[in-house]
């Protein structure tokens, strides 16, 4: 009697191995998602045209808030009764930082779910005696503000934004210079047939810090007397219009940056090309997210702040006690007289925040300082960098690969279009965000923003799409469960 064989399993079919790719994202784009992508985008546009100064976008920023629902922290806190879910309720730190809180279903003790960007950008602030006169011609002396190439800001048309305090305590804003009759600022520079010298200098060099100067006047006093005429003329004029003195620009700040708005680039429309993208892109993508993000499990919060591009140092900014002081009133009020400094510890400790800031994008047209494999592409979506730094990571926080699957899993789920990314070439260059100090708390934090062209430069240019990834990417991080 012969055996039957048993019968033979068919062989496992094998998984072909899926790649991680970075692709140009419209195709995957359904047509609805494309409708979106535009109404956000002119949201957008219009917020940082008109936020040109990191007090304008917290002051556009609190409108925003206020159309929500969203009530003045001292509100609640005079009102001394725990918040009901859902409630939004936001903060000012000098009319520069910005912190917004809506309560969680969860324990506060449970963390927080945290978008954090900054609303301050490298541009030309006027010293504190900035109007001078040299040749007979007017000038407003400058110093500039965060990492900028200095030749970027000749030639090109400028407007005056900021507020001056007279002796008194009144206040005077000013804005010359996007109303098209407006007069507009300009720095010169040296024609081409007298700049041999210029142009054999290095870039760093050919343009001096201390010789970013704005033309601001011509025309003499008519007083025979006048040492400056030019200046006094300046003056007299100034004192007409704003009441000032020239001491009262001692108590002030004023800020020199590109007049215009934003513009739509390329003949499909799909990149932004405006003045202060970094940081006010991703902070604007995480206002609109708590915004949107109306019944979150955990307590989320946005911060706007300021003075990221010079060390976040000061009261405004994040190495400032301000976020913690703001928590911590936050958690006394929800836990009343049980509250203690554990609870607030507990409460930041177990948080988890995207430090919403920008990135570099690949650029085709300076593809040596790419790091390969390893750039973000224009239209394939949100950043998320594991890490930043300079050379062997140094002024970084690095966040854990539990947390970036944590990160992975929510965008997967979201149907969030994203990337990873680093600055560059390793030793090519580096560079650092608010994250390093809000891990200090123990809390997860992983940086995760939108990609640039030329950042840092007067004009910086996004993409539509990846824009609104970002707003999509924080909603669903604010949101999670």
């Amino acid at each position: 009697m012969v055996a039957k064989k048993a019968p033979q399993k068919a062989p496992a079919k094998k998984t072909a191995a899926k790649l991680f790719v970075r692709e140009n994202a419209w195709s995957k784009i359904a047509p609805a998602e494309k409708k979106e992508i535009e109404v956000y985008a002119q949201r957008y546009m219009r917020h940082i045209s008109v936020a040109k100064t990191e007090r304008m976008a917290h002051d556009d920023a609190v409108v925003m808030l206020k159309k929500a629902g969203a009530i003045p922290f001292e509100t609640a806190l005079n009102a001394k009764k725990p918040l009901k879910p859902g409630t939004l309720v936001y903060a000012s730190q000098q009319g520069k930082t910005l912190l917004a809180a809506r309560v969680g279903t969860k324990a506060m003790t449970e963390g927080l779910r945290l978008v954090g960007g900054h609303t301050d950008v490298p541009h030309l602030h006027l010293k504190q005696v900035p109007i001078y006169e040299d040749s007979q011609i007017c000038l407003m002396d400058t110093h500039y503000y965060g990492g900028i190439k200095k030749y970027h800001w000749v030639t090109m048309p400028l407007a005056l934004y900021g507020k001056i305090v007279r002796a008194d305590g009144s206040i005077v804003n000013v804005a010359i210079g996007d109303d098209p009759k407006d007069p507009v600022f300009i720095i010169t520079d040296l024609l081409p047939h007298l700049s041999k010298s210029q142009r054999s200098q290095p870039m760093s060099d050919a343009i001096q810090g201390e010789n970013l100067n704005a033309l601001c006047g011509s025309i003499p006093s008519t007083d025979k007397d006048a040492k400056n005429k030019v200046k006094e003329n300046i003056l007299a004029l100034l004192n007409e219009k704003y009441e000032i003195t020239e001491e009262d620009f001692t108590s002030a700040e004023l800020s020199l940056v590109p007049a215009g708005v934003a513009r739509e680039v390329g003949f499909d429309r799909s990149m932004i090309a405006a003045f202060g993208h970094d940081d006010r892109i991703c902070a604007y993508a995480g206002l609109e997210a708590i915004l949107y993000a109306k019944a979150p499990a955990f307590t989320s919060v946005i911060l706007l702040c300021d003075k990221e591009e010079t060390g976040s140092n000061g009261p405004t900014g994040m190495q400032s006690h301000f976020f913690e002081n703001t928590i911590a009133r936050l958690c006394q009020l929800q836990y009343g007289a049980k509250y203690n400094d554990i609870l607030l510890r507990d409460c930041l400790e177990h948080s988890a925040m995207l430090s919403a800031d920008v990135s570099a994008l690949h650029d085709p047209n300076y593809p040596s300082v790419s790091s390969p494999n390893n750039m973000p592409f224009l239209n394939a979506g949100l950043v998320v960098s594991k890490y930043l730094g300079a050379g062997g990571k140094g002024g970084t926080n690095d966040a854990s690969a539990e947390f970036m699957g944590k990160v992975r899993r929510i965008f997967n789920d979201a149907n969030v279009i994203w990337q990873t990314g680093e600055l560059g070439k390793v030793d090519e260059g580096g560079g650092g965000t608010i994250a390093i100090y809000m891990a200090k708390y123990g809390m997860n934090v992983i940086d995760c923003g939108v990609g640039l062209f030329s950042m840092h430069a007067p004009w910086e240019v996004c993409g539509k799409l990846d824009a609104f990834m970002a707003f999509k990417g924080y909603r669903a991080f604010l949101m999670d469960k």
